[in-house]
């Protein structure tokens, strides 16, 4: 979006710039889109919104009250967000790591997959998929707020809520009869150890002569309280230096392929409703895909929670043991480590899922990620970083220090 923006910049646009979406919000509009271009810049939570902000853009008699007021709003929000932001203290990289998670290795049980390499699931049945879909998301997809099933009590959106969910299982119904959506899989398993604190080594084979491919983590540099470490995904897997044969493992899932037939089809008839719908049934599949594999790779694939016996309640808590972070994703935010997963697993080729220049899974019903074992893995946000992480992040990863400016923007604890 920044990108975006610096480029209407510099071709001297005058066209008004909209902001929204699931995976936006007002301040990081107000703090990074905003200052990089001179035009109309407004944040917009959602589509019914849009309609009363593009009017007033429009309006000749309104069009520049509205963006100078519009420009002003904005300029205190980001005095009010950096005069904040002063108030937190962050720690060089050098310091975070000496303050990474402790973990006793020495007494850690690392259990072997199954397999080594990658295993493929095509045309996966839907149907073993519907116990593991988790409902809440699906009814923020259409600005419902409140839990599944409690959502249908609520006495503003209940009746509505019920209605929804009732389209969707139809629409659930529907697919899997026609088989007019298509689900795919991969998984791999690989030695793997720590290397200089944040990177991952992934091995061919068990000799670990060989590399196969690095994973680059980032750390957290904001200050801590005493006894609280600063993560980084790469302390859940043994140091090299420890002689311990550690793994890792990597997955795509895709419940989208078939999709764009039948958004055509409910274009075609103006059925705007059910376009959405669908998008939103099959995004939902994608993470019960996702939530399927885990519980298999826990269980048989990689096997190191055998017996483990939960619900879908416990598996939406996260109540097993390791995790699946995803890059792009709090602990992991920067997208290009996606990359290094397609290749590593040819993705494309196995799947069909295709990733974009900008990191984008295509279809859009799509998750990928790594899975952890360690049982004191969990999932934390990365928060803010400082310079001297970003050097060291372009060189880990043989980029310009401005290209892992431009990845990494949305993380920068300071002004580029």
């Amino acid at each position: 979006m920044v990108t975006v923006a610096k480029e209407m910049e510099r071709q001297n646009f005058k066209l008004p710039l909209l902001i929204g979406g699931a995976t936006t919000s007002k301040i990081h509009t107000v703090v990074k889109v905003d200052p990089v271009y001179s035009g109309s810049v407004v944040y917009v939570l959602d589509a019914s919104k849009s309609v009363p902000v593009a009017s007033s853009l429009l309006s000749e008699g309104q069009k520049e009250a509205f963006h100078i007021n519009t420009k002003k709003e904005y300029e205190e929000m980001r005095v009010a967000h950096a005069s904040r932001k002063e108030t937190k203290q962050y720690i060089s990289l050098e310091e975070a790591r000496k303050n990474k998670q402790k973990v006793n290795w020495a007494e850690t049980n690392i259990t072997k997959p199954s397999f080594l390499g990658t295993k493929t699931f095509t045309d996966f049945p839907l149907e073993k998929l519907v116990d593991y879909i988790d409902w809440t998301p699906f009814f923020q997809t259409w600005q419902l707020k409140g839990k599944y099933p409690t959502i249908f009590e609520d006495e503003f959106v209940g009746t509505e809520a019920k209605k929804l969910h009732n389209d969707a299982l139809a629409m659930i119904d529907k697919v899997i009869a026609e088989k007019s959506l298509q689900a795919s899989a991969i998984v791999g398993f690989y030695p793997a150890n720590t290397v200089n604190s944040d990177d991952i080594e992934v091995y061919t084979d068990e000799s670990r002569s060989k590399l196969l491919t690095t994973f680059h983590h980032l750390r957290q540099q904001n200050k801590k309280g005493t006894n609280i470490p600063n993560h980084s995904l790469a302390d859940y897997i043994a140091p090299k230096e420890t002689g311990i044969a550690d793994y890792i493992g990597s997955f795509a899932v895709t419940a989208g392929k078939g999709i764009e037939k039948i958004v055509a089809q409910y274009e075609k008839e103006h059925d705007d409703y059910n376009s959405i719908l669908i998008k939103a049934v099959a995004d939902r599949f994608a993470e019960a895909f996702a939530e399927y594999m885990h519980a298999i790779v826990r269980k048989e694939l990689w096997g190191y929670a055998k017996d483990e016996s939960l619900d879908n309640e416990a598996l939406i808590r996260e109540k097993y043991q390791g995790i699946r972070p995803a890059p792009g994703y709090p602990a992991c935010p920067e997208h290009t480590e996606k990359g290094t997963i397609w290749e590593l697993m040819d993705v494309e080729q196995e799947t069909g899922i295709k990733i974009t220049e900008s990191y984008a899974m295509y279809p859009a019903a799509a998750v990928s990620g790594l899975y952890f074992s360690h049982p004191d893995s969990k999932y934390f946000g990365l928060g803010k970083i400082q310079k001297d992480q970003v050097e060291d992040y372009a060189r880990r990863k043989g980029m310009t220090f401005e290209e892992a400016e431009k990845w990494l923007s949305p993380t920068l604890a300071y002004g580029v």
